[in-house]
């Protein structure tokens, strides 16, 4: 039987320990589709604050991010201590964690001035028992800049570059307002491995108007890109989306949990052996559709079973 490689077993290896990922939420981040830098109303189904728990509204009064006597940089770092250090003792105790990589997660963690990224980056690296960063954006939103200062952090820290590559057909990224094409993902992704970067893809399957035929050709084309971790997610519609509406008026069908766990399945069986996995599925509270991805414990009991089916060990 085949056993499962995950992005745990790799940090586990790397470091002889247990090493946890702490999900980062930056106020005042945002991408080039919301701001209107690239294509106005964002991506069709992005609410990105439902993706990190962290920063809800009681925090950001609490840490008093509205306030005008402080300068951003200043509040966006205050916000980075206090929710590592509120996340901290929940992944020690549950999970027996003993060192950690900070997460920037929410919306595109390279699309900001380059000090400010850098005051944040290092920032996190500061923290006692933290071993890296893992920094999610879109491949439209990075500079070389920022590229070489990642590699020269790499030299001496764990670093992981996550892009949204979602799919690799180009009339899917204009369904979903992306504002690039699969030509961009690939020309950033080479130029990231070229370098020397660890990269982390991320695929969604089930996005408006894409049929198994798209899942499998998006997955093909990703690991072409020679990236070294992947994360699968499914299409849900979450409420304040433009993908609600759509939902709500029957113009989008989400995908089952049957075809997505058969897609699934396929691709871990496909996956080469060097490639880790990061996520397989997603649970989220502000959820709209489909009910199956309500309760992630309950999914990835389903996805087990079939693993297990098809000779693979979790």
């Amino acid at each position: 039987m085949t056993k499962l490689y995950t992005f745990g077993k790799y940090l586990r290896r790397k470091f002889n320990t247990n090493v946890y990922k702490v999900p980062i939420s930056i106020p005042g981040f945002t991408c080039p589709n919301i701001d209107g830098t690239s294509a106005r109303g964002g991506c069709v189904f992005c609410e990105n604050e439902s993706f990190s728990p962290n920063l809800k509204e009681k925090e950001k009064i609490k840490l008093n991010l509205y306030s005008k006597e402080n300068p951003l940089l200043d509040r966006q770092l205050k916000s980075l201590e206090w929710q590592f250090n509120n996340t901290l003792p929940f992944l020690k105790k549950r999970f027996g964690a003993k060192k950690f990589i900070v997460y920037f997660q929410s919306f595109t963690n390279t699309y900001a001035p380059f000090d400010t990224l850098k005051a944040l980056y290092e920032k996190a690296l500061s923290f006692e028992d933290v071993v890296g960063i893992s920094v999610g954006t879109r491949t439209d939103s990075i500079t070389d800049e920022t590229l070489e200062y990642l590699l020269d952090l790499s030299k001496k820290t764990e670093v992981w570059i996550e892009y949204g590559i979602q799919t690799s057909n180009d009339e899917t990224y204009k369904k979903i307002n992306r504002g690039h094409d699969f030509a961009n993902v690939v020309d950033t992704i080479n130029k990231t491995k070229n370098l020397g970067l660890n990269v982390c893809g991320h695929l969604i399957y089930g996005l408006p108007g894409e049929s198994r035929k798209d899942w499998e050709k998006t997955f093909i084309d990703t690991i072409k890109l020679n990236i070294d971790s992947i994360k699968f997610h499914p299409m849900y519609v979450t409420k304040n989306t433009l993908l609600a509406k759509d939902y709500e008026e029957g113009r989008f069908i989400p995908i089952s949990e049957e075809d997505y766990i058969d897609i699934l399945v396929w691709s871990i069986k496909n996956l080469p052996d060097n490639v880790s996995i990061q996520r397989m599925t997603a649970g989220i509270d502000s959820l709209l559709a489909p009910q199956w991805c309500r309760d992630k414990s309950i999914q990835m009991s389903h996805i087990i079973k079939k693993l297990k089916e098809n000779g693979i060990k979790v």
